[in-house]
């Protein structure tokens, strides 16, 4: 699934190459057959495609795999080899830490000087500098810079003779011509090492921009084993691609003025990666939600009835799909529209049109009503049948008068008759929703709240 922080990684990345003329290269670094499923790469594709970063788009170049370019790995490591920058280790962890008394500290650098060839088993060390500094170039960050003493002789290939992962990234990036690299900020620590590796390799190291961690509102970083990180779960639960892509732009990064709610191709116009923030950014799901039922809101009545659709149908309807009506809906459409945060949130408000009986929620009679609303229920009923149903004004008319005759104000004396038809203390405007639902079927509904009241 695809993490919303690489969502909001690619769109920075989007947004730069598209600005610049330049491309924006998709490479799939699937290494680890374990983790490498072709429905795996589809679903990233398709979830770049969600926001505006298609494949089909001349901006976008890809998509590369890492597993093909194993050989330019493996010559690359060997290269070092070759060149006096990288040596063999026989070391076990175990060895290390008995000379170093410490778990915690690094490789100690024993077999620097030990002229070691290879063997199976033997991993392949790229040989750091004792003294001076790297220093990084980071868009966001300024120009860190890391001592060398403090970075160890790095594995550059196992004990079988693969590559590990730094080495091919760097190979991979020489390759592609990467000249600038965005990515999220808990990379840092890697990227001297992997200056280093492009140093040795003969080339100049791309410019970097690290980007904020994000976090939850415990301000802890966003795991997909604690948060819901995965952006296919927010379309699918009916969060707008174009809600999303507003809100996962300005997770590190604002336009600069007090408008939060623009269009993707403002936003990309704005953009500048050198006024990314440092700390970390609060993924709130509130303001997204906020943000998505602004952005509902927005949709022409017709593309919200289209966009709805999925949430009318089966596995979210739990009518029978017989029982679905057209005509209902798109009356009611414009009533919910103005009510929803997320798609998702269409089925339990329209249910009750195409239901054979409401839900049943007891919690809901609670809170609608103290003691027996049968009284009022019945009032309401007498009222109701009389009234003009053509006219949600004159049905707002009859429960207003059937209130004052038990000394109840409207909120108070819809509240039974809302829970009667809907089966729920909230929803859609009560009065245009009895006049979509008809004067039958209310007072079918009516008398069936009434029997059980009665048991």
């Amino acid at each position: 699934m695809f993490h919303v922080g690489g969502a909001r990684s690619a769109l920075y990345n989007w947004a730069v190459a598209r600005q610049s003329g330049g491309k924006f290269v998709l490479r799939i670094e699937d290494t680890d057959a374990a983790r490498n499923k072709p429905e795996w790469i589809d679903g990233i594709i398709s979830a770049l495609a969600s926001i505006g970063i298609s494949k089909d788009d001349p901006v976008f170049e890809g998509p590369y795999f890492q597993s093909q370019n194993a050989d330019r790995h493996r010559e690359a490591a060997q290269r070092l080899y070759a060149q006096g920058r990288a040596y063999y280790c026989d070391c076990t962890r175990e060895q290390v830490q008995e000379r170093t008394g410490s778990q915690h500290l690094g490789y100690d650098g024993f077999c620097r000087d030990r002229g070691l060839e290879y063997v199976e088993g033997r991993a392949l060390r790229f040989s750091t500098p004792n003294e001076g500094d790297t220093v990084v170039v980071d868009l966001v960050r300024g120009e860190p810079s890391f001592p060398n003493s403090a970075i160890e002789d790095f594995v550059i290939a196992r004990g079988d003779g693969s590559p590990v992962f730094l080495i091919a990234n760097v190979v991979d990036d020489l390759d592609e011509g990467m000249t600038l690299v965005i990515r999220g900020d808990e990379h840092l620590s890697n990227t001297p090492k992997q200056q280093m590796l492009w140093e040795a390799l003969g080339a100049k190291p791309p410019v970097w921009a690290h980007l904020p961690v994000i976090v939850n509102e415990k301000r802890q970083k966003l795991s997909k084993r604690r948060d819901k990180v995965a952006l296919e779960d927010y379309l699918a639960e009916g969060y707008l691609p174009e809600a999303m892509t507003n809100y996962l732009m300005l997770l590190g990064w604002g336009p600069g003025d007090d408008v939060e709610l623009l269009p993707y191709e403002e936003l990309e116009q704005k953009f500048r990666v050198k006024d990314v923030n440092t700390s970390p950014a609060f993924f709130d799901i509130k303001k997204l939600t906020a943000f998505n039922g602004e952005y509902i809101r927005a949709l022409p009545l017709e593309k919200f009835i289209e966009a709805c659709g999925p949430w009318l149908r089966a596995p979210y309807a739990n009518w029978a799909p017989e029982d679905f009506d057209q005509a209902a809906w798109e009356t009611i459409a414009p009533h919910a529209q103005t009510r929803v945060t997320v798609l998702s949130d269409i089925t339990a408000n329209v249910d009750f049109l195409f239901l054979k009986k409401p839900v049943e929620d007891e919690a809901s009679w609670t809170k609608a009503v103290k003691g027996d609303p049968s009284a009022l229920l019945t009032t309401a009923r007498a009222k109701l049948e009389t009234s003009d149903w053509t006219s949600p004004v004159s049905l707002k008319e009859a429960v207003l008068a059937a209130g004052e005759e038990h000394g109840l104000r409207l909120g108070k004396a819809q509240a039974p008759v809302r829970v009667a038809i809907t089966g729920r203390t909230v929803g859609l405007p009560l009065f245009e929703s009895l006049e979509v639902l008809g004067k039958d079927r209310t007072m079918a509904l009516i008398d069936a709240a009434l029997a059980k009241l009665a048991r």
